[in-house]
């Protein structure tokens, strides 16, 4: 196995989003989080020879990681064609041996049916604009049917909500841990050169 490191320096040549869309929160998951949340999927036995869900898959960051860690295969699903066209370009930029497949639609209503043993890695909505209230949420429920295991990022102080809606789904938080997120400025709204946020990952298995 590849190390976390090695991984984060091969993402670094995955672009972001062209024409970022502040109302999906388009923000790109930094490399180095996406290692390590694929590095610890890894490690737990969930990419290797399985099938690897990216929900609201951007520009292909966590999908593309995991198809650098020997899966079945990685289904990135992507509302914005804008962003799956880069993240087609970004595969072959990555140049990684597993099958990606991008398939463009809601992740709150995937057009997905996965026989197989599958895991999701995601890194939703937090819900910080209007209208966007606990997004997050709906991400959830969707691993919760896809998936027997998910690995999802959050705003920080996320923990209660995430631990009840897993329990209510017959799932259960068994790794949490928090982590940065840098953000850089992209939004007329940002005032910032670049800002980290706090965030917080959980591994939830789902029954």
């Amino acid at each position: 196995m590849a190390s976390k490191r090695s991984l984060a320096t091969k993402l670094g040549v995955v672009a972001g989003f062209e024409r970022p869309d502040a109302a999906l929160e388009q923000y790109p998951t930094p490399p180095e989080l996406a290692a390590h949340v694929v590095h610890l999927a890894d490690l737990h036995g969930d990419v290797d020879g399985r099938t690897v869900i990216d929900l609201g898959a951007g520009t292909g960051m966590l999908a593309l990681a995991a198809a650098l860690r020997g899966p079945a295969r990685v289904v990135g699903l992507e509302l914005d064609g804008d962003a799956l066209a880069t993240a087609r370009a970004n595969e072959r930029r990555i140049a990684a041996s597993a099958p990606v497949h991008w398939v463009r639609g809601d992740a709150t209503r995937p057009p997905l049916a996965v026989a197989e043993p599958a895991t999701v890695v995601m890194n939703p909505p937090f819900g910080a604009q209007d209208g966007n209230r606990n997004a997050d949420r709906a991400f959830l429920a969707t691993a919760s049917d896809l998936a027997d295991v998910s690995y999802s990022v959050h705003n920080a102080g996320s923990r209660e909500f995430v631990e009840a809606f897993a329990a209510d789904e017959g799932g259960e938080v068994t790794h949490a841990f928090a982590a940065e997120f840098r953000i850089d400025a992209q939004f007329d709204h940002h005032t910032d050169d670049a800002r980290d946020i706090d965030t917080e990952v959980y591994r939830i298995e789902w029954t």
